[in-house]
């Protein structure tokens, strides 16, 4: 009546008037205090401490299962999860309800549904209600307790095809708020299709297998090179339940393609046979030949009739390559190597003949250097993203992923959203059911997008997953098993797909490379590091009757030093390239010259000794051993010359004396100089000097040296006589026995040594 005066413009009376005043004030004031009350804080907040989650973030809520993920007409759609009520106070009279809706139009709005966090009145629909919910009486604070909710999905009132949004509410008092409300909220995404769409859209899933590197350049002395491994860490990614096995299992069950580290491969074949682990200083027998061995031969089963596509060897990092390691030279020559034995280790290991075709840069990220080094080794196809190549076109739909970009180069822009999905924390089941239905939802919208334009898409996820990651995306994948709005499609059939008229083509410039994945790349001097140990096994291996034994180990390590696991390892790579480049140097160093002490030559020519060493197990050839003399007018070498040299061919573990023979002119010291060469020409190992002391026999030396021997022979002779007079006359010794007879002489030689030769040593002519 007060309201209806007020229209009419009627005053009224003193006494309405302050029945109005005193019900504004009664039901104003709850207000008002909750107002103040709101923003003041406690003496405890003001010093720091964290306040009580208070409305609908009160109670957290945990989606962990939602099975069917997406249902179909006559599926019962079962929602269960956990409530921990986070507040300070205890939650009374609580229900868990569903609210079911809106209907998502667009990729977009599905981004913009899971941002939402708390309830929002008018945006949140109303709860289902009615039997299908569950009465919670008592929560107290800090306590969890499980919710298990089941609808028939004709109950869901879905009217139409697509994705909906699909929330699970708490609803509740507490002590501080007496009256109902919504103290938790928790969403996500329900996928409507129950018929087959009139197009569907072509799904090409990247599955991979990839692994950091754990071969060291170093092996055994034996025949079969047993392998020698830095750690065993990897047996525990192929035991059951270790990432690596988790997805073998999943992935032999789902229309993936795989995409493999051959390095990977070579590795775990090893690890079947004998090899060793390096403990410290020393190395020990590997055990783990039983898990290699189940899962190379589960793997084999998996991909009998799949597509396999196989990476350069030891996946190199091909954007460190393009943006730190193009000018050094040889850099790109590894990738070469790593892409030609990536398809022959590949067949020998599966018995499958992989793609050798595509490189895959790290996360897709593309510039015109990028793109360059990707093809140089032969790869016509390259694995982008499309946050990497941007529509600018304004399409209102996301277009097919194969996309010319010239140079017959192919570029397979993976999708973001979808590349992207599982890329967080898997571990706890609320945050993998969120992943799997957004998944589902995003690739149900980009299908409705443009009904009618068949495209074909592809995922690219993260390198190398975790067991908590495949299996969220393997239960996505299964979940598109129906094929109601997707289809699968392997790499290569994506790859030759006809690509969309309107979508861009244009790869982006190096200054719009992410500045994150720049700062973990390889630095430049990582790349002049492996030029060094190229450099040196070149040289090495020149020499070598067993090239192969040397050459097949320290390359695939220097393909390794390259390899994209490294990155956000900086310390750790420069560890492995250390030791690959240390070994080396320690076998080159097993083929030298032996050290050599000064000598004396007593007369005008004489033969000079030069020992070199071979400890390796095999033989060394295409050696020449040079010998320069320092002073070629005072000790000339061979033919009169200054400079000496002989080939050298040792067997393993043996020792060979080089001999060259010196001519002296005069007396005094001359300086040598030996050292090993290639038959090229060009130096190896150290060098090593000595000196030679020429001391000339003069004619008074000559006479004084006859005299002395005519005195000996007049003594002889002497001796003789008068032991023929003694025999003659039949005499005897004091003792009655026969004639005592002078000891045999003792030897005037040892054994040969492979010792340094002594101070002094003299040289016989």
């Amino acid at each position: 009546m007060a309201e209806a005066a007020d229209f009419q413009g009627m005053n009224p009376s003193p006494a309405r008037r302050w029945l109005r005043r005193t019900a504004s004030l009664i039901v104003g004031a709850p207000l008002v205090a909750g107002l103040l009350a709101g923003p003041t804080a406690s003496p405890a907040q003001a010093e720091g401490a964290t306040k009580a989650p208070t409305g609908s973030r009160t109670v957290d809520v945990s989606l962990d299962t939602l099975a069917p993920s997406a249902p179909v007409e006559g599926d019962t759609l079962t929602v269960s999860g956990t409530l921990t009520n986070k507040g300070k106070n205890t939650v009374t009279d609580a229900e868990v309800d569903l609210r079911v809706g809106p209907r998502l139009t667009g990729r977009g709005a599905v981004d913009e549904a899971a941002k939402r966090t708390g309830y929002q009145p008018g945006s949140d629909p109303a709860k289902l209600g009615g039997s299908y919910t569950m009465k919670v009486p008592k929560l107290a604070s800090g306590v969890s307790q499980d919710f298990t909710l089941a609808v028939p999905v004709d109950k869901l009132d879905l009217d139409a095809e697509g994705v909906y949004q699909l929330g699970v509410s708490v609803t509740g008092t507490t002590t501080d708020y007496a009256y109902d409300q919504v103290l938790g909220i928790q969403r996500t995404f329900l996928p409507w299709q129950p018929e087959d769409t009139g197009s569907k859209t072509k799904l090409t899933f990247l599955w991979p297998l990839i692994a950091s590197a754990h071969v060291t350049a170093e092996t055994g002395s034996d025949e079969q090179q047993t392998p020698v491994l830095a750690n065993d860490d990897l047996a525990l990614e192929l035991a059951p339940g270790g990432r690596l096995e988790q997805l073998v299992s999943l992935g032999r069950q789902l229309p993936v393609t795989w995409v493999i580290d051959p390095d990977l491969l070579a590795t775990v074949d090893a690890m079947t046979k004998n090899y060793r682990v390096k403990v410290g200083d020393t190395t020990v027998a590997g055990t783990n030949q039983t898990i290699a061995k189940k899962w190379l031969t589960d793997l084999q089963a998996a991909v009998k009739d799949g597509k396999v596509v196989a990476l350069p060897f030891a996946d190199p990092d091909l954007a460190s390559i393009a943006h730190r390691g193009k000018n050094v030279s040889g850099a790109l020559s590894h990738l070469q190597t790593a892409t030609e034995v990536a398809g022959t280790t590949v067949e020998t290991v599966l018995h499958v003949k992989p793609s050798t075709d595509f490189a895959w840069p790290v996360d897709g990220a593309v510039d015109p250097s990028v793109i360059d080094v990707a093809t140089s080794a032969g790869a016509h196809k390259v694995i982008a993203r499309s946050d990497s190549l941007k529509e600018t076109g304004g399409l209102l739909y996301t277009p097919t992923s194969a996309r010319p970009i010239g140079g017959g180069t192919t570029a397979v822009v993976a999708d973001y959203r979808l590349s992207t999905a599982f890329t967080g924390d898997m571990s706890k089941a609320g945050a993998s059911t969120l992943a799997v239905q957004k998944f589902l939802a995003q690739t149900l919208a980009l299908t409705e997008q443009d009904p009618d334009n068949e495209r074909s898409i592809v995922v690219a996820p993260q390198r190398t997953p975790t067991a908590a990651q495949a299996q969220s995306m393997a239960r996505a994948l299964q979940a598109l098993t129906a094929e109601h709005w997707t289809q699968p499609v392997d790499l290569t059939a994506a790859a030759e797909q006809k690509p969309d008229a309107q979508a861009t083509t244009r790869v982006p410039g190096a200054s719009q490379y992410p500045k994150k994945l720049r700062s973990q790349e390889l630095p430049t001097q990582a790349f002049q590091d492996i030029r060094t140990t190229q450099d040196s096994l070149n040289s090495f291996q020149v020499i070598l009757t067993q090239p192969d034994r040397v050459v097949t180990p320290f390359g695939n390590a220097i393909n390794r030093s390259v390899s994209t696991s490294w990155r956000g390892r900086p310390l750790e790579a420069q560890r492995y390239r250390d030791s690959v480049r240390t070994y080396l140097q320690g076998l080159s160093n097993e083929v030298q010259l032996i050290t050599k002490s000064d000598l004396t030559l007593s007369g005008r020519s004489a033969t000079i000794p030069v020992t070199v060493q071979n400890k390796l197990v095999q033989g060394v050839d295409h050696l020449v051993l040079r010998l320069t003399s320092g002073n070629a007018t005072r000790l000339k070498l061979n033919d009169g010359g200054a400079v000496a040299e002989k080939p050298v061919k040792i067997a393993g573990g043996h020792s060979q004396s080089v001999k060259f023979d010196a001519a002296a002119n005069a007396n005094g010291q001359a300086q040598i100089t030996a050292r090993l060469f290639t038959a090229d020409g060009a130096p190896y190992g150290e060098e090593m000097t000595f000196t030679v002391k020429v001391s000339e026999v003069t004619p008074t030396v000559l006479l004084v040296i006859a005299g002395g021997l005519l005195l000996l022979v007049l003594a002889g002779i002497r001796m003789y006589t008068h032991r023929k007079r003694t025999v003659a006359g039949g005499a005897v010794d004091g003792n009655g026995g026969e004639p005592e007879q002078p000891s045999d002489p003792t030897p005037d030689t040892g054994p040969e040594s492979g010792n340094p030769s002594d101070p002094g040593e003299k040289v016989d002519r």
